[in-house]
């Protein structure tokens, strides 16, 4: 591969036809445009950060975290240029895009591409085929989320993009206002934040034995402060279920790490956790994100994006309900409702009435999750104004709504828009098992074997389908094209989160969720016992699917897609030490009509030779 300097210098006289590019304008809201390239270029470093007040080393994109927005219009087609100046290897994953055509620019090491040396770069090509909405870029090599590599992409609707909006109101007016403001949304990057890098965040899991699920901070677009609540405070907000169990959280609201509920029935040496990992809550105060809106706009649609490396967060604006009409970047029959629980990965559009009284609004990012007591915030501010009041919550600290009359989102409702289903029936059917293996840190999603950190150090299984991987039934499933496909994941652990789940490649439908064990062979036979726990008329279609979390009894999840897009992808948990634990596994998609590798992905590193990209040293694409 070519170094990142010798790279900027041969390409930096193309840098004309860059400004060139970068002067192009998004697709007017009526009318049409060409299809352009989008050109983007990352600068990876790094170096020390303080986003929560705190400061450690992370990581550093084009000088900056979070990451810059990669903006661009359905149909567009992006040249996504790295340098990777890290002291490690690095690639880039496009959450949420599928890749059509395009499999070697995925981003997952050991199956659509090897990694990104140090000092060296490398280039994906992809297209935005039918797609529009809010989505992510970031790190898909060990946990490296953890250290703040991640950033936002938009993509604008094409103008004849059916809209759900109408439903809200019939008033032509305030549907136009609503169209600007989803063409101008304001972006909300929701994430955990820890003092530890990843390296020593999953260190200690390996270490001592245990499931890392304690943090120091949330961040609102990579800013935030650690709160230490009063010891009877933390009491008071407690879950009844530790209640009930004499169990007292911690200083920074967690789990004792020694609760064996928690941590299984594995080997443990706790006398290698540092006091902070669990215990010792460490206040800070970093910068605080303020969210400017004008009245005079009517509307404005905020946009959350779960960058979370661990926990799912229920968001909520004091005093202003909202309209979700967009789910990982498709739109829904919009739903009213007072607070949302969005969980690692997923992206969902809030449309918000400006009507409230002039002045500065909480923003409430809470864990609804047992293991940690915490929360983020930032401020809605209304343009001008100088009211100083305090607004009235949805939501506590601990995410429990503050009164019975508050709307919590339920993720059933999540109707397409326009409508479609999947087909009544699948061609294939795989059950998966999320399970723990050796250790308690260590995770199997198909209940047989782990997907171990050391896979993405192999030959990338999109250029040799026939490799180890690829025949080990245990990590790899197999499909056709053509076919629709079932994967039905039971969680059996007891005492379990809910597991973010994202699906590489194109969208699927969640098609039916219960408590208790699937003793089914297929889904055709419980749908005959059961029928009331499947929507096979307007399921949620999604690329993010949660599990139900656990008590004693286990829960099951059922998703159908429909094989078109052939290649290598992953199917994984995203909380990020569940990944590196090794819960995922591979697909093979479309096997029988696999796609033949570009020699400069094959042998390179998407660089052909003889072509300059004009990046020269402009950094992003600005609009």
């Amino acid at each position: 591969m070519l170094s990142s300097h010798f790279l900027q210098s041969v390409l930096s006289f193309l840098l004309v036809s860059t400004l060139s590019a970068a002067s192009a304008v998004p697709y007017p809201r009526s009318g049409s445009s060409k299809p352009r390239t989008v050109y983007f270029e990352l600068d990876l470093t790094w170096g020390p950060i303080s986003p929560d007040g705190h400061t450690r080393n992370g990581i550093l994109m084009n000088g900056q975290f979070p990451g810059p927005l990669l903006e661009l219009c359905d149909g567009d087609s992006v040249e996504f240029l790295v340098h990777n100046n890290l002291p490690f290897e690095e690639t880039i994953h496009f959450h949420g895009i599928e890749q059509k055509g395009s499999p070697w620019s995925d981003g997952v090491p050991g199956l659509s591409q090897r990694g990104i040396k140090s000092g060296e770069s490398f280039l994906y090509k992809w297209t935005a085929v039918d797609q529009y909405g809010t989505y992510w870029y970031h790190s898909h090599d060990r946990n490296h989320i953890l250290d703040g590599l991640y950033g936002p992409i938009l993509i604008h609707p094409k103008p004849d993009e059916p809209t759900p909006l109408r439903t809200i109101s019939k008033d032509a007016k305030q549907v136009f206002r609503m169209q600007e403001a989803e063409y101008n949304p304001k972006l909300v990057l929701i994430s955990d934040w820890s003092h530890f890098t990843s390296d020593q965040f999953f260190g200690i899991e390996t270490s001592v034995g245990i499931d890392n699920f304690c943090v120091d901070s949330v961040l609102i677009n990579g800013k935030g402060s650690e709160y230490c609540l009063p010891q009877s405070e933390i009491n008071a907000l407690t879950n009844p279920l530790f209640t009930s169990m004499n169990v007292t959280l911690t200083a920074k609201g967690c789990i004792p790490a020694t609760l064996p509920l928690a941590q299984g029935d594995f080997p443990h040496d706790f006398s290698k956790l540092p006091p902070t990992a669990f215990d010792v809550c460490e206040p800070s105060t970093g910068p605080h994100e303020i969210i400017e809106v004008d009245a005079a706009d009517e509307w404005v649609s905020i946009d959350f994006i779960s960058t979370s490396g661990i926990n799912v967060f229920t968001a909520a604006i004091d005093e202003h309900p909202m309209w979700i009409y967009s789910v990982d970047g498709r739109h829904i029959t919009p739903v009213l409702i007072d607070a949302i629980t969005i969980a690692n990965g997923n992206r969902y559009s809030a449309m918000v009435k400006l009507d409230k009284k002039p002045g500065d609004y909480t923003i409430r990012m809470a864990n609804p999750g047992i293991n940690q007591l915490i929360s983020g915030f930032a401020t809605l501010r209304y343009k001008g104004s100088k009211n100083t009041f305090k607004s009235t919550p949805f939501i506590n600290y601990a995410a429990v709504n503050t009164t019975p009359s508050v709307i919590m989102f339920d993720e059933t409702t999540i109707k397409p828009f326009p409508p479609t289903k999947p087909n009544p029936t699948a061609d294939r059917t795989f059950h998966l098992l999320i399970n723990r293996t050796g250790a308690t840190w260590e995770w199997t999603l198909s209940g047989k074997e782990s997907f171990g950190l050391n896979l993405e150090d192999v030959t990338p299984l999109l250029f040799d389908p026939n490799s180890s991987l690829g025949k080990n039934k245990n990590l790899t499933i197999t499909t056709k094209m053509g076919e629709w496909v079932d994967i039905i994941v039971q969680v059996t652990f007891p005492l379990q989160p809910p597991h973010p789940l994202h699906k590489h490649s194109n969208k699927g439908y969640l098609i039916g969720q219960g408590i208790g064990a699937f003793n089914w062979s297929t889904t055709a036979e419980a749908l005959k016992e059961i029928p009331q726990s499947f929507n096979l008329n307007d399921p949620p279609f999604r690329d993010g699917y949660t599990t139900l979390p656990t008590s004693t009894e286990p829960s099951w999840t059922v998703l159908r897609y429909h094989v078109e897009n052939p290649g290598a992808f992953l199917f994984h948990c995203h909380i990020q030490t569940h990944l590196g634990g090794g819960m995922a596994v591979a697909i093979l998609d479309g096997i029988d009509e696999f796609p033949k590798v570009p020699s400069e992905y094959l042998h390179g590193n998407g660089i052909t030779g003889g072509h300059g990209y004009g990046y020269g040293s402009k950094k992003q694409h600005h609009y």
